[in-house]
């Protein structure tokens, strides 16, 4: 039987706007019954266009807001922001990776330190493990030990992204959210970024919720596409399914009216221009 790594259950996000002096408050339904389920070791791509509820979607997973109702389960316990603070254990299980990768780290740390933080919050960790474990980290994705004493700055922007994500899996999660993880990047950064993900996936049976307006990226890495529009989840399925017949008129929309694009391809004229 599949291990469900994540499931969410009706739930709803509304946010009230307005209600000024000469206005009357409104209630903007960000998210409308969202329902899934995501097997241990699988990538979700989250798809749409900006304003459909993806990064909303993300906040609540992350344990960041609340929903306004339904249900969230991570590991199979519920998770309720509202009720008190969550165990340290729950907070582990899900770590959330950025789009922009320089916004997201300290210009003042140097990056040694930047991945033995998450660690200095369990005190029983000594300080030696913390750097063995950081400098083991900056290994697996691809950078030397003398990167470990330098600041973001001295980095280009797909190697400030390989940091971020390192620094998310210090925690050893269970759940990483990648929230447009490569969209700041060229295009063959992109495609090495997402070798990276599906290597570290394999490697640790990491369960990704991969949020996207890029289709070709979502066609490469995802095993499972939702397609939201307007705060609804109007298309899900596996990534066959769904690219290759799509159900919903916005589905189709999105599709035609995107380039025709993989990293196979770009991999190609990449070669093409060194020959």
């Amino acid at each position: 039987m599949s291990e469900i790594v994540l499931e969410t259950r009706n739930v709803t996000r509304d946010y009230s706007i307005g209600g000024g002096l000469f206005s009357k408050q409104k209630t903007v339904h960000a998210l409308k019954g969202i329902d899934l389920k995501l097997e241990k070791g699988k990538t979700l791509a989250v798809v749409g266009e900006s304003g459909c509820g993806k990064s909303t979607l993300a906040r609540i997973i992350t344990m960041i807001d609340a929903p306004t109702s339904g249900e969230v389960l991570i590991d199979g316990q519920p998770v309720d922001i509202t009720a008190g603070p969550l165990s340290s254990e729950m907070r582990r299980k899900v770590q959330i990776v950025f789009q922009n990768p320089y916004g997201s780290l300290n210009p003042r740390q140097k990056i040694g330190d930047v991945l033995m933080e998450p660690l200095n919050i369990d005190g029983s960790v000594p300080v030696s493990e913390r750097r063995e474990r950081a400098m083991g980290m900056l290994e697996k994705i691809g950078l030397l030990p003398e990167h470990f004493n330098r600041y973001p700055h001295m980095f280009s922007g797909g190697q400030r992204q390989r940091i971020a994500i390192a620094r998310a899996l210090m925690l050893n999660p269970q759940l990483l959210v990648l929230d447009e993880p490569v969209s700041a990047l060229d295009l063959s950064v992109q495609a090495q970024v997402l070798n990276l993900l599906a290597d570290l996936q394999d490697e640790f049976s990491l369960t990704y919720v991969f949020i996207s307006h890029d289709l070709s990226v979502v066609r490469y890495i995802a095993d499972e596409v939702m397609v939201m529009y307007f705060g609804e989840a109007v298309e899900y399925g596996t990534r066959d399914e769904v690219f290759s017949n799509p159900q919903h008129n916005y589905t189709k929309t999105l599709f035609a009216a995107t380039p025709r694009a993989d990293v196979e391809s770009i991999k190609k004229r990449l070669a093409a221009k060194v020959a």
